[in-house]
């Protein structure tokens, strides 16, 4: 019985990868083959047509089944994957080499604003390249296509806020159905022409590169469309697991890719006018329609699992201290990992429906996509052996040999796609530069303030000790006060002695940090320490993807000396105001950047749940 549960959760588990983490890469069937020879740069031979297709193939294998599954899946932190966690790992590797700690830092960070860039391209090419379909069943669909796109977009942005607890349990079936027919799809061309399958030999691709150099290098820039979504396989490590992704893909997308890929090769032998828009043209007539529908529906779903993504990767980075506190939404009363962020819901869609309306075809989306996934790739490799390396202890031959290959693909395809800068490669970079920018003036403007806080700070135990030299007078309850360096006197008491002239029977003086790996488990959730008259001071710990709840993380102080009551317990914050001044640390428009920031972040009362009518709020003014 055992067995057969762990099997049946197995196969749940696989299903759900299925539809999550392979929906993006199993929509680029829709562009990938069609931008490679649309280009005009590959006549239509038949060595050439089978040595691209075997190009397609060993980029799959190399980056997608080699890289990815093989090597990067180990790279877990604490189970979880993804670039923060990569980029956690690594900085944790090489702590003791501050200087290469920083530059990690710069460059995994930048990676994760390249993340942006590549979410709002993402939807845009894959939602517009299935709508587009329309336009083979008729050309007098193509003046409704952008705007149904847009509507299409709209919908799938407007449904975020009731969570995808719901339809996602549909998302492995919709796009196991889409897997199966894209195969079907390439097996019915592949009988009339067997002969593609050659192409799975090395020598194709090998023969091709040598006869044609040049070309090769610039068809880079749109084979590398054949590995959207393959960061998704690590960045979603911890909500499938490594076996679940493994089997998704070598039992069912690899072979499912690949059949479709040959099959577009072997239309486009026996009918080259196919290139316009060869996915479609796969089909039969009667089967158009209902292949748009599914398309477009498998097309929703990849955009639903990056979207979702950019909820989760935006939480990490907040908690990293990187970005400032957004308000966030739970949708499931289970899955703590199930959030709705409202800013960064409407404005992911703002920017893809400005990139559907500034390019408007899916090929000259593909002109924009490519720079930020190979250089996110790029990251990642550089990253991986630094944690092999610094973390795993392997010897320094074995780590250059197992990250060079990689290496020099992935700068062989970051260089190709450098040549659509121009032609819209700029558009992601621009979003991930706007963002580091954002982030960069948070974590500096951070920094300033807390240096300017220390400066200020008074000693906790000292101030203490002179208020119990005469103590004001006591009343009942608990008073949590947070501050942001333990040992310190927080604003808020202060203002509270000043104004209130009280001080609570029970006092807590609360800092909550946020460390460099994804869990910290309860255990290790709390440090106490007495300092006398019934005063603690209390340290909160959380991970990256931990759920801040300190009212919650407050209860397990219960038998380690202090109890409290939630029904008697006020939170006391200080509500800063940050005043930019001159000749300060940071240029005058990076402080005025933090200051309104600062202003307009989620309150922290919000962010650590705490309970709205035991909250009081003291505002003051600090000068960076």
């Amino acid at each position: 019985m055992l067995l057969a549960t762990s099997q049946s959760s197995l196969r749940a588990l696989v299903l759900g990868a299925i539809g999550v983490v392979y929906g993006d890469i199993g929509t680029s069937v829709l562009y990938a083959v069609k931008e490679v020879f649309g280009s005009g740069h590959v006549p239509f031979t038949t060595d050439n047509v089978m040595g691209v297709l075997s190009i397609f193939f060993w980029t799959l294998t190399v980056i997608i089944s080699v890289k990815y599954v093989s090597l990067v899946l180990r790279a877990d932190n604490n189970g979880e994957g993804g670039l923060v966690a990569m980029l956690a790992l690594a900085s944790q590797s090489v702590k003791d080499k501050p200087a290469l700690r920083r530059v990690l830092l710069y460059v995994g960070i930048f990676g994760t604003c390249l993340f942006y860039g590549d979410g709002v391209i993402t939807p845009a090419i894959s939602v517009l390249s299935a709508v587009e379909g329309l336009e083979v069943v008729s050309p007098n669909f193509k003046r409704l296509v952008i705007p149904l796109t847009v509507v299409i977009l709209f919908g799938l942005f407007a449904v975020q806020k009731r969570g995808t607890a719901d339809i996602g349990k549909f998302f492995g079936p919709i796009t196991l159905i889409w897997f199966a027919c894209i195969a079907v799809l390439g097996v019915s061309h592949i009988v009339h022409n067997p002969e593609i399958l050659w192409a799975l030999s090395p020598h194709y691709a090998l023969g091709f590169m040598w006869a044609n150099p040049g070309v090769t290098f610039v068809i880079l820039g749109a084979v590398v469309l054949c590995v959207t979504g393959g960061e998704a396989l690590y960045a979603d490590m911890g909500h499938f697991g490594k076996k679940p992704i493994r089997m998704a893909w070598f039992c069912v997308v690899m072979p499912a890719l690949t059949l479709n890929y040959f099959g577009q090769g072997a239309l486009l032998l026996s009918n080259p006018v196919a290139v316009k828009n060869p996915f479609f043209m796969m089909a039969p007539s009667w089967a158009l329609l209902p292949l748009v529908g599914l398309a477009t529906l498998a097309t929703v779903i990849a955009s639903q699992a990056l979207i979702t993504g950019a909820f989760s990767v935006t939480k990490q980075v907040i908690q990293l201290g990187y970005l400032p506190r957004f308000q966030v939404l739970h949708t499931s009363i289970k899955e703590t990992g199930q959030i709705f962020m409202p800013f960064v819901n409407w404005g992911l869609f703002v920017l893809i429906v400005l990139a559907v309306a500034l390019f408007k075809t899916s090929s000259n989306l593909a002109a924009a996509y490519g720079i930020a996934v190979t250089l996110d790739m790029l990251i990642t490799t550089v990253l991986t052996f630094f944690v092999i390396r610094y973390a795993w202890h392997y010897p320094l031959w074995l780590c250059v040999a197992a990250t060079s290959v990689f290496f020099v693909v992935d700068v062989a395809f970051f260089s190709s796609n450098m040549l659509k800068l121009v032609e819209g490669g700029w558009f992601p970079l621009l979003i991930a530069w706007c963002v580091f920018t954002l982030m960069m003036a948070w974590k500096d403007g951070r920094r300033l303030l807390n240096q300017k806080l220390q400066a200020d700070a008074i000693d906790l135990a000292s101030f203490l000790e002179a208020v119990f030299v005469s103590p004001p007078t006591r009343v009942a309850g608990t008073a949590v006060f947070l501050t942001a360096a333990p040992g310190t006197v927080p604003n808020a008491l202060l203002h509270n002695l000043k104004h209130n002239k009280v001080l609570h029977e029970i006092n807590l003086f609360v800092t909550v940090l946020n460390q460099e790996i994804p869990w910290i488990g309860m255990d290790k959730r709390l440090s106490i320490e007495s300092l006398g008259h019934d005063c603690w001071q209390v340290v909160v710990n959380y991970g990256f993807k931990n759920d801040p709840d300190l009212p919650k993380a407050l209860t397990h102080m219960k038998g380690r000396g202090c109890e409290i009551d939630p029904m008697t317990t006020s939170y006391f914050l200080s509500r800063d105001t940050v005043v930019p001044t001159i000749d300060s640390g940071m240029a005058p428009w990076r402080e005025k950047l933090f200051a309104q920031m600062h202003l307009n972040a989620s309150g922290a009362a919000d962010f650590l749940k705490l309970p709205s009518n035991a909250v009081v709020e003291l505002g003051s003014k600090i000068e960076i």
